[in-house]
């Protein structure tokens, strides 16, 4: 929806008046034409290549052209994020890049990136493969190194016990063991490596099961984690030696190896050369971190490099193929050399859209101009709304239900003020207003700088809303005022009590025993009636009653604007047999309760509301007695029973029978016109026929029965719909009840213990509190009920919302999402 229209009232209350036009444009100058239609986002286009597939387009390769070049800068955009460098953002000149250009250095740009990558990642592998083989070689060194000289000491300790405790024994023994074959010891093997140490447990068992427990297994731990040659993720690990006996044993060490993804390193038992290789180790890894230091800043330059026109780049990649999107779906000339476009814009726009077919023609030097002209149609118009930064949000809300009809009147005039207000007569707090109104501010002054930035889904649709938001809370603090609750507390603001005790006994809960000594307290509700909890609960009344009355209002708003649209689409039967009954049946009654509910407010009357309506219908005839609000009430009564009665027939009756009436004339008038036409109206007069065959008859027995279906929808939704209007005064109580418990239960509970802690807890408490349920879920919660309030009880007097939105081909309207 466009931002625009200095005036919101007559822009909002019918949709702008759209035309059906068609545009023929050269071939030389189409792709400049719809680039700059795009730019006045005035114009929808119609589809008239519907039945084509999209690869049986004519601009299908420049489309999949446009498509590569996305496909490269979402490359870029991916190893930007990764790399940390951010696009630079920077205003955009046409004449700055051209697309056969663009599309050569983003390939350059690619295939050089590609090979840095790939050399890097060889490079990386083979770093992080020496880091992991210098490690084999320290721990397995000192296994080996440790086990030399448990050796060493093993033999020297054998040889002094063999020469001091000699026996008779001990030179046969001894001599057996020297004697035993050289050829018949057998010698060890081993694997060395790096095992994940999460698996390292499993890896024993296996290799245990395996082999039937002929290994011998050493492990020692890494302390850092160390990167991964295949993987090139950290990974804790351990360094393993593995001996076994046998070809057959090695086999499966090294299958067992490779299904654990265990890494093997060479490791010799010769301390000299394990010496050279550490050493060798050591400087082919410095070699390589120097080497690779230097790719990644080369990487980071190019890559800086692309950010600097990134968004340059990405935006004139998705203005073109938007273009293309939309070249295709023009029809072309049979001579080939014209496109040929249908589309809907507003009435206003035609000098813009004139003045752009010019500018195209003459920038593309093209030798004829496109033609623009106004097509006759039937065809049910989008609806289009100018609005502004203000009232978007508004206008969200009831497209939300529905979009209107074309011309259809349109909720969103009135929700700018009945939506806040009816949100605010449940949130009532002007001190919780205050902090809601705080919170919207900083969304408003900082708009600027929020709207350029990508915010989460709540956050964004809290600044989306964010003047609804604002309203919301200047009607709260208005309420609040009107019901004096300030984090429902009462305060003197506009003078004084009005009312104070006759005596010392009476209460602040109560107001039995208060008696008027001054002036009536000025504005709202009086701070000693605040709170009342048994005698006269006026508060609670008020705002119970009020509900009544502003639903009564908000209902009749709704069916006065069903007798303007009726009027507009010059609907006499819907005037006279719809508007007219509803009100009638809907004042009979809620009216007359309203007209009652002010009577006994002006009067101070003591007369009971809800036995006067109940024996209104009970007992019509019956003396009021003492509930007799005024001089004629009862024959008033009388007459407004039988209008009540009166209009259900009424809505039901006579509408089915004009129905049927209006169609036969229109029938026979249809087929008198047929005898006098000529060739051409007659085709035109069969083809409607054709289309039209399935409304010829008219079904009277249906017609009757939707009829009878609306009349009771109607007669028990003017019940249902006033009694949901007492959500009002639900949701009011209970926000001001939770409001009254935590200032009571929390924060005056801390306070009356006199101490510092316990205070300083309870404010804390206290504000979590208010803003968490309060200022946080009382406020979805009245949003939600008041939303109700106007989809339901209000828009269904007179919004069908069957339209379909205007969505014109706009650059401005062009979505970043990866495709």
């Amino acid at each position: 929806m466009g931002e625009g229209g200095c005036c919101p009232s007559m822009d909002l209350f019918r949709s702008e008046p759209m035309q059906l036009v068609q545009l023929i444009i050269p071939i030389e100058s189409a792709h400049q034409t719809v680039s700059y239609l795009g730019d006045l986002g005035l114009l929808q286009f119609k589809d008239l290549n519907a039945e084509k597939s999209p690869f049986q387009r004519t601009y299908a390769s420049q489309i999949k052209r446009c498509g590569e070049m996305a496909r490269k800068l979402r490359f870029f955009k991916e190893q930007m994020m990764k790399a940390g460098v951010l696009p630079s953002a920077r205003p955009m000149s046409r004449a700055d890049i051209d697309m056969d250009d663009l599309e050569i250095k983003l390939g350059e740009l690619e295939a050089e990136l590609i090979e840095i990558n790939s050399n890097s990642e060889k490079l990386q592998r083979a770093y992080s493969e020496l880091v992991e083989y210098k490690l084999v070689l320290h721990k397995a060194g000192e296994f080996f190194y440790s086990a030399r000289s448990n050796a060493t000491a093993q033999q020297r300790e054998i040889e002094a016990r063999q020469v001091g405790e000699g026996s008779l024994d001990s030179p046969l023994l001894l001599e057996q063991e020297m004697s035993s074959d050289p050829a018949k010891q057998v010698k060890l093997g081993f694997v060395s490596g790096l095992v994940p140490r999460d698996k390292l447990m499993a890896f024993e068992r296996i290799l245990f099961r395996a082999t039937r427990g002929n290994v011998f297994i050493k492990q020692a731990m890494v302390e850092e984690p160390v990167t991964d040659p295949v993987s090139g993720e950290k990974v804790e690990k351990n360094v393993f030696l593995v001996f076994y006996s046998g070809e057959r044993a090695k086999a499966k060490i090294l299958k067992i190896c490779d299904a654990f993804g265990a890494n093997r390193y060479p490791f010799t038992e010769e301390l000299g050369r394990q010496a050279q290789m550490i050493t060798e180790v050591s400087g082919r890894i410095s070699e390589l971190k120097t080497t690779i230091d230097l790719g990644l800043m080369h990487r980071d330059n190019l890559l800086k490099t692309i950010g600097s026109q990134f968004e340059q780049w990405n935006l004139l990649v998705r203005k073109e193929k938007s273009v293309y999107h939309t070249l295709n779906m023009l029809s072309i000339d049979v001579t080939k050399k014209c496109l040929v476009a249908e589309g809907w814009s507003p009435v206003f726009a035609t000098n813009q859209i004139q003045d752009a077919l010019q500018r195209a023609s003459f920038d593309s030097n093209s030798q004829v101009g496109a033609v623009f002209q106004v097509l006759h149609t039937k065809e049910s118009p989008p609806t289009y709304f100018r609005t502004n930064k203000f009232t978007t949000a508004f206008q969200e809300i009831v497209d939300a239900y529905g979009v209107a009809k074309y011309q259809e009147a349109n909720p969103g005039l009135y929700t700018i003020v009945t939506f806040p207000f009816l949100f605010a007569v449940m949130f009532g707090d002007w001190g919780h207003g205050i902090c809601l109104l705080l919170a919207t501010l900083y969304f408003i002054i900082r708009e600027k700088k929020l709207s350029s930035q990508k915010l989460g889904d709540i956050t964004e649709m809290t600044f989306g809303g964010r003047y609804v938001i604002m309203m919301m809370s200047l009607f709260s603090i208005y309420t609040g005022l009107i019901y004096n609750e300030f984090f429902s507390v009462p305060f003197e603001l506009f003078g004084r009590s009005a009312y104070d005790c006759r005596s010392d006994s009476c209460s602040d809960t109560t107001t039995w025993g208060l008696i008027k000594v001054r002036d009536t307290y000025p504005f709202g509700v009086d701070p000693k009636w605040h709170g009342t909890r048994s005698e006269l609960p006026f508060l609670n009344s008020l705002k119970m009653k009020m509900s009544i009355l502003l639903g009564v209002a908000q209902m009749n708003l709704g069916i006065i604007l069903s007798y303007f649209n009726a009027k507009f689409f010059k609907n006499s039967v819907n005037v006279w047999f719809q508007f007219v009954p509803q009100m009638i049946f809907l004042n009979s009654l809620f009216g007359y309760l309203s007209l009652l509910i002010i009577v006994k407010w002006c009067t101070g009357s003591k007369a009971d509301l809800y036995h006067v309506m109940i024996y209104m219908f009970l007992s019509p005839t019956d003396d009021l007695g003492e509930n007799q609000l005024f001089t004629g009430q009862k024959t008033l009564q009388l007459v407004l029973l039988l209008l009540a009665l009166v209009a259900v027939p009424w809505m039901l009756l006579p509408k089915p029978f004009l129905l049927k009436k209006q169609h036969e004339e229109r029938h026979r008038g249809e087929s008198y016109e047929l005898l006098h036409s000529t060739d051409d109206s007659v085709s035109v007069e069969v083809n409607h026929d054709s289309h039209g065959h399935g409304h010829e008859e008219f079904e009277f027995s249906e017609v009757f029965v939707h009829q009878l279906i609306h009349t009771i929808e109607f007669v028990l939704g003017a019940v249902s719909n006033t009694a949901s209007y007492l959500r009002l005064w639900a949701l009011s109580l209970a926000h001001s009840e939770l409001s009254s418990v935590f200032y009571e239960k929390v924060l005056l509970l801390a306070w009356g213990f006199n101490n510092v802690i316990i205070l300083i807890v309870g404010i804390i408490v206290f504000i979590f509190a208010t803003v968490g349920v309060l200022l946080v879920m009382e406020t979805l919660s009245a949003f939600l009920h008041a939303l109700r309030l106007h989809w339901v009880e209000f828009q269904n007097k007179f919004y069908e919302g069957d339209g379909y939105k205007f969505s014109p081909f706009s650059f401005a309207l062009i979505g970043d999402e990866d495709e």
